[in-house]
């Protein structure tokens, strides 16, 4: 089946059923944290893929732009954002762990997201720094990663992980305290930590991925269970008490900052000034 056939057909929708089945996941929790917008709000998508987030954010009134490396994936989230008449959706062709060389990004977004992309980077840390710097003060960074502790929903999820960056993950996952470290190496205030992708989405991914042989029958099979874990999957798997696949965190960069990527205290910084000038 033509992906990009069934976006016509349907529109935006289809952006999030077309593969991965935790992709559903994963926009019900970034809509119910990007409010509708009619005030020009600048949105930023640190490895977007073929632009479903991007698009869909576009479509509440944000002015989007989604970054990747892949030349084919932004071709089809540009044809994608035209069928879906997302007009305020850009797209360009860049290696996230060049971000800081992109000096007219700095500064500029309201909102940045990353979504299972951390865990494909060496160096987080900057990733996340550089991430920092593309924000205005008082914007907030919304991420999704795997969860270290989660359940490998096939083998390949338990790895072995890549010591390059070959487009695979580099690391399993992190935990609540790895990515408030993240988070304060940044300057960032972590504002909440929670979950998505539990029991049912786990279950439905793991006969998508052993139909993948015969994807367009795999997919037709699975389509009527994507319904399942928006309706039942947060009370079931807190019943059993299943981990989620991913972490998420809302985070922000203090209104104070100063110099792009630098957090500073106001007030101290005026008091060491009045002591300069009393010593």
């Amino acid at each position: 089946m033509d992906k990009s056939l069934l976006v016509k057909m349907i529109g935006f929708p289809a952006t999030l059923i077309h593969g991965d089945t935790l992709v559903l996941d994963r926009w019900l929790w970034l809509k119910k944290r990007l409010p509708q917008t009619n005030n020009q709000e600048k949105l930023l998508d640190i490895g977007c893929g073929t632009g479903a987030f991007t698009i869909g954010a576009a479509l509440r009134g944000y002015y989007t732009l989604g970054l990747s490396w892949d030349e084919r994936n932004q071709k089809v989230a540009s044809e994608r954002a035209k069928m879906c008449n997302a007009d305020s959706a850009s797209f360009e062709v860049l290696d996230v762990r060049k971000l800081d060389t992109r000096d007219d990004l700095k500064g500029v977004f309201d909102i940045a997201i990353c979504f299972e992309n951390i865990e494909h980077i060496i160096n987080d840390r900057k990733l996340i720094q550089d991430i920092v710097t593309c924000l205005k003060p008082g914007g907030r960074l919304l991420l999704t990663t795997p969860y270290l502790l989660f359940r490998p929903i096939t083998s390949g999820d338990n790895g072995p992980f890549s010591e390059v960056e070959d487009g695979g993950h580099v690391r399993r996952g992190y935990t609540k305290s790895m990515l408030e470290e993240l988070c304060q190496h940044a300057g960032l205030v972590l504002e909440r930590t929670s979950y998505c992708s539990g029991f049912i989405s786990q279950k439905v991914t793991f006969l998508l991925r052993k139909l993948s042989g015969k994807h367009l029958l795999g997919w037709t099979l699975v389509l009527p269970l994507r319904i399942l874990p928006p309706l039942f999957d947060w009370l079931i798997t807190n019943t059993i008490h299943w981990p989620y696949f991913s972490i998420c965190i809302e985070a922000y960069k203090p209104r104070g900052t100063v110099n792009n990527d630098r957090s500073v205290n106001t007030t101290k910084i005026t008091e060491q000034k009045k002591e300069k000038r009393l010593g």
